[in-house]
């Protein structure tokens, strides 16, 4: 059943009568066309949209920080620099046919001058016949931490020699001077190296044999001449691979600083550990992971004349399975599926909102409220719509909310009677729906970043993991409960969804965090959270072309909120992430231009899986008649009873299962 506001058949009636514009004949231009700042300085942004003979269409542009972090620009166009180095941002105008039009530039922000330069990894004590990799901290005059600054390094005798990288290599015992300068400032330090104990080094892991994307640990320990551990003795470790063929070398494996080890391809590896001059090697085979399984398509809904965005899929009252898909960028319709047989997937029903798309989808546990999420409304009032849907054929809308939320919802969460909902991109409001008639909001959670952004947020077990781009991963204790997965002696039962409690946070640099989810390892115990990107360098659809995003999944692992390591990733060349799910040991990634992905992700995770011959199965989800023809943009993955369902931006609703090849 379709319902269609008044405010919604004019805005259609005003798209049907007036000519569009097309977005390829727009340009955009700015003043200043290339911002030169220094740090704290800010600059007011001007824009306009022009078109081939130079008539300005409109002044009326959106500016975005493809940085957030270095450069902080709010809805006004005022450009607020955070960060030296140069930094890109977008432009943004929406035609009249509703394509959008973006341009990027750059902005540079100056390099303040550098304040002092600390080493931060020499040891108390260093003996002769070892090696440093120094490590500095470079501080400018403004208190930033200057990254990838130019050093010069040098060392007053031959004890010891330093090379351009910072590799420091102690060749005798004896003082010597080393010295750092990056500009006009320089450190020095006074070193005195000790005569070297170790007499010997042993490797003590008598695994001899492993499969690709197992981390082995080559567990050496230097030993005096009575045979004791010289505890301080740094150890180095490297490896020798010999592939199995003759084919042409990739790269294998590596290796990290603790001793850890991964090969990416099958083959003879040696694993050696050096210390003092002294070393030790253990030869092991390593054989292909051998998961690859295939993903047989089970059923296709197309949908050809709207983009689908995201899906929940449920059982229920009835005993029925069903799912619910969004869409993007069109009519404000909700698409309601009988998925009972997902070889014959059927529509049911149709809800139509005001709003141009509906992002995000889900439903209640119990399988009898919806919440979808409204971008568009032609009254800017957005928020959220709940409905009852415990007759899927016959959906009631029960109430919409928009208190506060006039900016747009573009993702949403229920748990446990309350609503997480992702409000105009900056917090997340908790709604109470006990009521679903007369929901209210309870609290809000937001970062204090200068320029802070959010985009997703996941409950489980009363842990809220926020994706928030620039400021990264962010978990919020809303009332955790025993069964929470999180990391060792986590105190549970912090906060409540009227009072969320920050746990910890964990950023990365590019700043395209998007997605988040956590995950206890059942073989190692070990608990992370991935972390999803989003990107598209290119543009999204531009021209109604196929859209080619960037990024990868992080996975983060935590031994305490406050002790976050990203020990791995899963990267596709030429491609980008959206949504994801796990379930058990296996990963289900949409990954837009590269379809569906399911990956192997039992025991300790190290390096690239997708190197490693972790990837278990793929799907690229295309269509001969969809709205982009033959281009895939998978969007939002569900297992779901033995059946892995997928949304796909341009094809609408996919139903796969695994089966052995």
């Amino acid at each position: 059943m379709k319902r269609f506001s008044a405010a919604y058949l004019l805005i259609l009636f005003l798209v049907v009568s007036i000519p569009p514009l097309q977005a390829q004949d727009v340009s955009i231009t700015i003043d200043p066309e290339t911002p030169v700042l220094d740090v704290g300085d800010e600059v007011q942004l001007k824009g306009k949209a022009v078109n081939p003979d130079g008539t300005v269409l409109s002044e009326d542009l959106r500016f975005f920080s493809r940085s957030r972090d270095a450069l902080q620009i709010g809805r006004s166009g005022i450009m607020k620099a955070l960060k030296p180095g140069t930094h890109r941002f977008t432009a943004l105008f929406v035609t009249d046919d509703n394509s959008r039009v973006m341009q990027d530039f750059e902005a540079t922000v100056n390099y303040p001058p550098i304040e002092s330069i600390t080493l931060t990894n020499l040891p108390e004590q260093i003996y002769a016949q070892t090696s440093v990799h120094l490590e500095t901290e470079v501080v400018d005059q403004a208190g930033l931490v200057r990254e990838r600054a130019d050093l010069t390094y040098s060392v007053a005798n031959d004890r010891a020699t330093v090379d351009a990288h910072g590799l420091l290599q102690v060749h005798e015992p004896g003082t010597f001077q080393l010295t750092v300068r990056s500009e006009d400032v320089e450190y020095s330090k006074t070193i005195n190296a000790l005569e070297n104990p170790v007499q010997r080094v042993e490797i003590q892991n008598d695994v001899t044999e492993a499969r690709t994307g197992d981390v082995l640990r080559v567990d050496a320990v230097a030993l005096n001449e009575n045979g004791d551990p010289v505890e301080d003795a740094p150890i180095e470790y490297s490896f020798i691979a010999r592939p199995d063929d003759t084919l042409g070398q990739e790269a294998e494996g590596q290796i990290a600083d603790d001793g850890r080890f991964v090969a990416n391809l099958p083959g003879y590896f040696t694993l050696i550990a050096t210390s003092g001059g002294h070393e030790a090697r253990q030869s092991v085979r390593i054989n292909q992971r051998n998961v690859q399984q295939r993903l047989e398509l089970v059923g296709h809904a197309l949908v050809d004349d709207v983009h689908t965005s995201d899906l929940w899929v449920w059982e229920g009252v009835d005993g029925r399975d069903y799912a619910i898909t969004g869409t993007w960028g069109a009519n404000g319709d909700t698409y309601f599926w009988d998925v009972t047989d997902p070889a014959n997937m059927m529509p049911i029903d149709t809800v139509t909102v005001d709003a141009r798309t509906v992002n995000d989808v889900k439903i209640s546990e119990d399988g009898t409220l919806a919440v979808i999420t409204r971008e568009g409304a032609s009254d800017r009032k957005n928020g959220i719509v709940i409905m009852d849907v415990t007759n899927p054929k016959e959906v009631q809308v029960i109430s919409e909310f928009t208190e506060d939320l006039t900016g747009g919802v573009h993702n949403a969460f229920i748990y446990e009677d309350h609503v997480y909902a992702v409000n105009n991109g900056r917090k997340y409001d908790v709604i109470n729906i006990e009521d679903p008639a007369n929901p209210y909001t309870v609290s809000q959670f937001e970062l204090d970043s200068p320029n802070r952004a959010i985009h997703d947020v996941w409950i489980e077990d009363g842990i809220a993991y926020s994706s928030n781009w620039s400021d990264g991963i962010v978990m919020a204790d809303v009332g955790s409960t025993p069964e929470a997965a999180t990391p060792e002696g986590h105190e549970l039962g912090l906060g409540s969804p009227s009072n969320p409690v920050k746990l910890g946070q964990y950023t990365y640099p590019s700043g395209w965090n998007h997605a988040a989810f956590p995950f206890k390892s059942e073989s190692t115990g070990d608990f992370y959270v991935i972390a999803g990107d989003e990107a598209f360098p290119n543009g999204i659809n531009v021209e109604n072309q196929p859209t080619v995003p960037a990024g990868w999944i992080h996975f983060v692992k935590f031994d305490g909120w406050d002790n976050p390591e990203e020990v791995a990733r899963y990267q596709i060349p030429e491609a980008g992430t959206h949504n994801m799910w796990v379930d058990g040991d296996k990963l289900y990634v949409a990954y837009y231009n590269a379809g569906l992905r399911v990956i192997d992700i039992s025991g300790e995770l190290m390096g690239n899986l997708y190197d490693q011959g972790r990837e278990i199965a793929h799907y690229t989800t295309t269509h001969h008649e969809g709205v982009v023809p033959n281009a895939a943009m998978a969007w939002g993955p569900q297992p779901y009873k033995g059946h892995i369902f997928v949304s796909d931006w341009n094809s609408g609703l996919w139903a796969f299962r695994l089966v052995s090849e």
